[in-house]
């Protein structure tokens, strides 16, 4: 039997629309370099215009046909030129173009096989944290475009935030990896929203980049022992470091300044009693059956004491107390 040699080549290059265009492997630049002809569908963006990566191939000097139509032609057109004997790089839109990959597939797994040679090709790759790009150009869309969220502001936002912290603290007790994930979800929403809002501000404005430069900036400079050379071999030393360069950064007139006032009232004696505890000298519990808000403040100091979160243990009690409750009403 004689060997059917391919007379073309066709080369699907899929990439990421979250990495910069242009941003390629070196095999994808080769792909492209050696084509005969580079292809790419036909408004490809809203505008009528090539994807930004098919323009960064075009910017390196390279030329790229616009091919009109749907997945039909598009096939149509690419198995025509392998067929031909010209090998051909097809760009993938932003979309993935998931039928396109479809026929692709189906082609190559057909008997007889086409005789010309078909590769999907990967020119580059969704780094740590890429899916965050999605998460910014979603948000940004849904705030021109939703009337809903058009109408929102920091103030109507704050109940929300509170709301969604409550729900990630509930996953937390609750274990539940996939409720916890999605809490998590509608907590970074609210930090991407009220980013976005920001932005508007026309005086003291500030993007999502802002904030998170921000919290990298101050990790970096929080974490010498990590980042420079300053030696930390325990958590003590750690903690030390951290409090020492806030306090260089804060610049605060009292250890109490930054507290929340608006944190519940179990947190914030937690609080008060860890930054009070610096400057004044230990206080024994003082129990007085008259004085339950003294009382409880000692407790607070006695969990501190044990290293118990006394807010965490108050929530499981009241978790124990709610499924006794339940245990009585279904017997």
């Amino acid at each position: 039997m004689t060997d059917v040699r391919p007379v073309g080549r066709i080369t699907v290059l899929v990439t990421s629309p979250r990495v910069a265009p242009g941003l390629l492997t070196r095999a994808a630049w080769q792909s492209l370099e050696t084509a005969d002809e580079i292809a790419a569908a036909a408004g490809a963006s809203p505008a009528g215009s090539l994807r930004a990566d098919a323009q960064a191939v075009v910017g390196s000097g390279l030329a790229v046909t616009q091919v009109e139509g749907g997945v039909g032609e598009h096939w149509s057109w690419l198995s025509s030129a392998a067929e031909a004997g010209r090998d051909v790089v097809w760009l993938v839109g932003d979309d993935g173009e998931p039928e396109l990959l479809h026929v692709v597939a189906e082609q190559v797994a057909r008997d007889p096989r086409p005789p010309y040679a078909v590769e999907i090709l990967h020119g580059s790759y969704d780094v740590p944290g890429a899916r965050l790009i999605d998460l910014v150009r979603v948000m940004d869309r849904i705030r021109r475009e939703c009337p809903w969220t058009q109408q929102e502001t920091h103030e109507s936002l704050a109940k929300y935030l509170l709301e969604e912290t409550y729900e990630t603290l509930e996953a937390l007790d609750t274990g539940d990896r996939a409720h916890l994930r999605e809490e998590l979800g509608d907590l970074l929403l609210q930090v991407a929203l009220n980013s976005r809002i920001a932005e508007e501000d026309p005086d003291e404005g500030f993007t999502i980049d802002d904030v998170a430069g921000g919290i990298v900036e101050k990790l970096i400079r929080r974490h010498p022992h990590v980042f420079a050379a300053v030696d930390a071999t325990d958590v003590a030393t750690v903690e030390a470091n951290w409090e020492a360069i806030k306090a260089t950064e804060k610049q605060r007139s009292s250890v109490l300044e930054g507290i929340p006032l608006a944190l519940p009232a179990l947190a914030l004696a937690d609080k008060v009693l860890g930054r009070a505890a610096k400057v004044l000298p230990a206080e024994p519990p003082v129990v007085s059956d008259s004085d339950i808000g003294r009382q409880l403040l000692d407790i607070v100091r006695e969990a501190r004491a044990r290293g118990i979160d006394a807010e965490q243990a108050l929530r499981i009690a009241v978790g124990a107390l709610a499924d006794h409750v339940r245990t009585v009403e279904n017997n």
